[in-house]
C-alpha cells in the first residue's frame, strides 16, 4: 500500500540504484538547496549521502538536511 503523502524518487548512489521516499516538502526544500549551492539534486544527495552516519537511514538525512536548510534560510 502506498503512503499518499510520500513522493518516492529513484537514484544511482555509487552505482547502486535506490529510491528514496520523501514528502513534497523534503522534496521542494532539497531542490531549494541543492539550487543555492548550484548543484544538481543527485550532486546534493550523494554529498549527503557521502557524510552521514552509516546507521542512519537515507531518508532520515535527507530530511534532517532539508530542516538544516530550511532553518539557515528562515524558509518553512
Amino acid at each position: 500500500m502506498s503512503n499518499p503523502y510520500l513522493q518516492k524518487r529513484s537514484l544511482r548512489l555509487s552505482g547502486h540504484k535506490t529510491s528514496v521516499a520523501l514528502e513534497k516538502e523534503f522534496w521542494q526544500l532539497l531542490e531549494q538547496s541543492a539550487q543555492k549551492q548550484q548543484l544538481s539534486l543527485s550532486a546534493l544527495i550523494m554529498s549527503i549521502d557521502t557524510d552521514r552516519d552509516p546507521n542512519r537511514p537515507l531518508s532520515s538525512a535527507l530530511r534532517l538536511a532539508a530542516l538544516a536548510f530550511a532553518s539557515s534560510t528562515g524558509e518553512r
